[in-house]
């Protein structure tokens, strides 16, 4: 009987439980459908720390050995760290990873050579279908001559990369806690960090699947209670939060107050222009602050606005040259990292720009945090397409306001812009207001929670 992916196979990777929903005898499957979709004749894998991980990474490449194709194996990494290596061997690539997903959860991200983003368009659809043939009839052929496993440590040059995009030379000596969530970031932040004037405060530095401390995704405001009190306690300089496969970063200032992704978006933006010397392409998805375009316009740059999620991002990476792109979820891509995302190198941006200067981080921030946010708001509604045609309606007889559905519906006046968006896995709608002062944000914010939710 064909195994149903549908429930694992998303719009960008490959998610679900193991054993229940996929397991070593599927990952063995996707190996070789990988290869198939993707013509190669090399391949390189990474896993995270997951229990389950080394098994899946090592049927994959199984799979892929199978059909004739050689497989490098650098073990554990961050899946910033697999793009690296992708980039660096010029080989297509598969990170054995579920993010910050609870620890049941396993996934594949896969990508082609130099890091280009593997999703339902760009070939995850074609292998989605090989699987489910495979695993109704019987295994692919196998080839005449397997391929190779062999293993790589690519931990040294990943950092050796990174800390070559970033001038450090003037940085005075810091004091940082990192909370790495029992993820990766515990595998990599040591050896990016290592040579720098930093006092490290380590938290949850070992590598644990099980997340015994508290989930791996910095962006819900509970998991990044500790790191606060943590800096407060210490006194340090600024706090750090890695998410559990530790290509997102999130920074909490001197004070323990979080920091908007969006300014951190915006202070990378502006570093990344003045090292191309004020010119450049600057990526940015809609519902990123206002502040992101001015300061990039004000750093000599065009910013190109785009949908929500990292492939339309990459997307437009690639088409325009862009030198870098942010997304309010706290994934910062870079044109010398192969467009891909990396939190790492936004992190060593922020450590060179506090460390250049001799003010606290909440000041120098304050200039790329210009406005008043709501964060993203979650309705749970039973039609989401007569809410939001609800929403459209009311806004669009009021005079001075202009809509636009490029994602969703964005509405815009003035002094303040909201972004409505339907999940796509969930019966929901994702709201974002922003505006000029607190006033403004919380009454635009009421104002359309009760449209959605009348």
């Amino acid at each position: 009987m064909a195994a149903d992916l549908s429930q694992i196979v998303k719009a960008y990777d490959v998610r679900g439980v193991v054993p229940d929903q996929w397991d070593e005898s599927l990952a063995e499957l996707f190996g070789a459908a990988f290869v198939q979709v993707t013509n190669a004749e090399a391949i390189v894998t990474g896993h995270d720390m997951r229990p389950s991980s080394p098994g899946l990474s090592r049927a994959f490449a199984r799979g892929a050995a199978a059909r004739g194709v050689d497989v490098t194996e650098i073990g554990l990494c961050s899946t910033d760290q697999l793009y690296f290596a992708s980039g660096q061997l010029g080989l297509p690539g598969a990170m054995f990873t579920a993010s910050h997903n609870p620890a049941q959860y396993n996934g594949i991200k896969m990508c082609r050579a130099g890091a280009a983003p593997v999703g339902q368009d760009t070939g995850l659809a074609e292998i989605r279908a090989l699987v489910e043939e495979w695993s109704a009839t019987s295994a692919p052929a196998a080839a005449a001559t397997p391929g190779t496993i062999t293993q790589r440590d690519t931990l040294t040059d990943y950092a050796a990369h990174l800390l070559s995009l970033v001038d450090l030379t003037s940085m005075r000596p810091l004091k940082v806690v990192v909370d790495a969530g029992n993820g990766m970031g515990g595998h990599t932040v040591p050896t990016v960090f290592g040579s720098l004037p930093l006092d490290l405060i380590p938290l949850y530095f070992e590598l644990d699947g099980t997340f015994p401390n508290h989930e791996a995704n910095p962006l819900d405001p509970k998991n990044i209670v500790d790191l606060q009190a943590k800096v407060r306690e210490t006194g340090a300089d600024l706090g750090l939060a890695f998410d559990g496969d530790a290509d997102r970063c999130f920074v909490v200032d001197e004070r323990g107050e979080g920091i908007s992704p969006s300014a951190i978006t915006a202070l990378v933006a502006a570093r990344e222009l003045a090292r191309y010397g004020g010119k450049g392409t600057v990526i940015h998805n809609l519902i990123t602050s206002w502040s992101v375009p001015e300061v990039v316009r004000e750093n000599g740059g065009t910013p190109v606005r785009t949908r929500v999620g990292h492939s339309f991002i990459k997307e437009e990476m690639a088409r325009t040259g862009a030198i870098f792109g942010g997304e309010h979820s706290a994934h910062y891509y870079f044109k010398d990292f192969w467009n891909a995302d990396t939190g790492m190198l936004a992190a060593l941006h922020v450590l060179a720009a506090l460390g250049g200067q001799e003010g606290t981080l909440s000041a120098l921030v304050a200039q790329y945090d210009r406005y008043t946010g709501s964060g993203e708001i979650n309705s749970t509604v039973d039609d989401q397409a007569a809410r939001m045609a609800a929403v459209k309606e009311s806004y669009a007889a009021q005079p001075g306001v202009t809509i636009d559905e490029l994602d969703g519906l964005t509405v815009t006046s003035a002094d303040w812009w909201f972004n409505l968006r339907p999940s796509n896995t969930e019966p929901l709608l994702r709201l974002n207001v922003e505006a000029r002062d607190e006033p403004t944000m919380t009454k635009v914010r009421d104002e359309a929670l009760t449209l959605i939710r009348s």
